[in-house]
């Protein structure tokens, strides 16, 4: 997964540890909606995504700290073709409703990724790898995500995992755990912080409660359905906050139709990272200095066999030093 925006944001991002909403575990939390902002990804036939972290008002949840959401679009008019391009400090989350999608990377890894099945790739010190439509899909639809790793793993080596969970049906709800554990289901991926992924769809008229850790922060994005978190209303593309302190969660689908929605969690990530491109650092050093490393060539990133054509070249840096940036304290 590439951010091939012509001008991406430099970004220093950092989480404040949020001591929750007042009232206990099982008091009703507050919701914060974090509406999407549409973001083409480069060129005249770019698919339009819309990205709901980082933003001004929210920066990461738990590690979580990138967020695209995208589709459902007509493959054969605008499907995704991302050369090879490089990573560092993170690892990616692949996730597809529709469609599927090849991946190649300089570890040498070539892998479908389809509906109900989760890719994770880990470019710690540096890793590069593509992603490209396949020709027999018709309809691409799913989300990229990242992972900030902490500052002890930042260097961590490349990697790459497969997973397909098995769903759990309850409440008039199916759920596929993909990171983490929620509902009797826990997921063998391994990650460098506690974290929590999963699709969650709900039944018309459902209602699930869910059990969840005080510890964590949330946050449900709404793929498709008139969805009710906490008693809060979400619409398609807004993604819900919960802070850490409460123990349960209660999702409702207020649709005819069923709702499909992604939960996201982790405790709060309490370090500062510069984000820039496909690049997370601990300073705008760092960021220089990766930049430089791709546009050489060195090694750091190895080469990804395969993809018929050219690797994907940098931005332009901006000409300003990445100033901090986090999540607001709250009132």
């Amino acid at each position: 997964m590439s951010n091939v925006e012509t001008a991406p944001a430099a970004l220093r991002c950092g989480a404040a540890v949020d001591a929750g909403p007042e009232g206990g575990p099982d008091a009703e939390p507050h919701v914060e909606v974090l509406s999407a902002r549409d973001v083409p990804l480069g060129g005249p036939r770019a698919m339009l995504v819309r990205r709901t972290l980082p933003q001004r008002a929210r920066t990461l949840i738990g590690a979580w700290c990138f967020a695209d959401h995208y589709g459902p679009v007509d493959a054969a008019e605008t499907g995704m073709t991302v050369p090879p391009h490089p990573h560092t400090g993170l690892q990616t989350v692949s996730w597809l409703f529709s469609g599927e999608i090849e991946h190649r990377d300089s570890l040498g890894t070539r892998a479908l990724i389809r509906p109900g099945e989760m890719n994770l790739m880990t470019g710690g010190h540096g890793i590069a790898h593509s992603e490209v439509s396949t020709p027999g899909t018709a309809v691409l639809h799913g989300v990229q995500l990242w992972v900030a790793l902490p500052a002890e793993h930042r260097d961590a080596a490349r990697d790459f995992q497969h997973h397909v969970p098995e769903p759990v049906r309850t409440g008039g709800a199916e759920i596929r755990v993909f990171l983490g554990s929620l509902a009797g289901s826990t997921s063998p991926v391994r990650t460098f912080t506690p974290l929590l992924g999963a699709e969650i769809t709900l039944a018309p008229g459902a209602t699930l409660t869910l059990a969840v850790g005080t510890d964590f922060e949330h946050g449900l994005l709404v793929d498709s359905g008139d969805v009710r978190l906490a008693g809060t209303a979400l619409k398609p593309a807004e993604l819900g906050y919960v802070p850490c302190g409460t123990g349960t969660l209660t999702v409702a689908n207020d649709s005819d139709a069923p709702a499909r929605t992604v939960l996201l969690g982790g405790p709060p990530f309490g370090e500062e990272i510069v984000m820039w491109w496909n690049f997370i650092g601990r300073s705008h050093e760092d960021i220089v200095r990766a930049r430089e490393d791709w546009q050489v060539g060195s090694g750091r990133f190895g080469e990804v066999e395969g993809y018929p054509g050219d690797r994907l070249p940098a931005p332009a840096l901006p000409n300003a030093v990445i100033r901090p940036r986090g999540n607001p304290p709250r009132p």
